[in-house]
């Protein structure tokens, strides 16, 4: 079972306010995903943003017209948020955990975004409970995007924090992240109660519930770890050929399974 306190704690000392600020990995991200809601949402109705931290994508929909229900499982986030929301942008700011949206209605979103309850929940039964509230509160014909860490992205990352955090990885939980995909982490430092999802298993998942796939692409794509030289250049017209290329390959399988975060995209039947 998910160790969801571990994960709290995580998340009051992580500064997860400022992490898409920090560097090019950050702002590339923060850029290509808000492409991928430009493209995909339907340009107004009810969205939850699930797993919404302090708010990061909540705020710029709100201001959009969107009629936005930020929700996290850290009670120091939704604080964050809370302060943040002075003009009271949000319909909703609240302290949720993902396999229980029972405080939302049936069929009452249009989108829910969940960019960040995949990448913890470790056990299977707590992801099939998580898209089976997800398919509850979300309106037929509703679209789901549910960002994801895929299996290779996640599993080759735990050698490289092994390498450079080996107080956080033994050479078990090193083999059962390639076994089962799933990180348990030894510290109470560093990212916590992790999963890594194969593509496939995250359309079986939703289709199970459901879902038609709308896409499943990778967010960063191939400017994963190459985000810093992106970011530096400087001819606008090579910039927008670069961005307009990661969006156009995003799709290809080799490049969603190994360059970091991915989403899945559904609407529901």
């Amino acid at each position: 079972m998910t160790d969801f306190d571990k994960i709290r704690s995580y998340y009051q000392h992580f500064d997860e306010d400022n992490r898409l600020k920090w560097d090019a990995s950050g702002k590339l991200e923060y850029e290509m995903t808000l492409r991928i809601l430009a493209k995909h949402l339907p340009g107004a109705g009810r969205v939850l943003d699930l797993g919404g931290a302090t708010g990061v994508y909540s705020f710029p929909l709100a201001e959009q017209g969107y009629d936005v229900y930020l929700a996290d499982l850290s009670e120091t986030l939704v604080g964050k948020a809370r302060e943040k929301d002075t003009d009271h942008l949000l319909k909703g700011c609240d302290v949720v955990n993902a396999t229980d949206l029972s405080m939302y209605e049936d069929s009452f979103f249009d989108v829910v975004l969940a960019f960040g309850p995949f990448y913890h929940l470790t056990e299977k039964a707590e992801r099939t409970r998580a898209v089976a509230e997800i398919t509850r509160v979300l309106k037929p014909g509703g679209l789901v995007l549910a960002a994801f860490i895929p299996y290779l992205a996640g599993s080759v990352a735990i050698v490289d924090r092994y390498i450079r955090c080996p107080n956080q990885v033994d050479g078990q939980r090193l083999a059962e992240v390639f076994v089962s995909g799933r990180f348990n982490n030894l510290a109470e430092v560093g990212f916590q109660e992790g999963y890594y999802a194969e593509s496939a298993e995250m359309e079986a998942l939703f289709a199970g519930c459901g879902f038609s796939k709308v896409c499943v692409r990778s967010i960063r794509g191939f400017a994963y770890e190459r985000e810093e030289g992106i970011c530096s250049i400087t001819d606008p017209v090579v910039r927008k050929q670069v961005v307009e290329l990661i969006d156009a390959t995003a799709e290809r399988k080799e490049i969603i399974e190994t360059c970091g975060h991915a989403v899945y995209i559904g609407k529901k039947n």
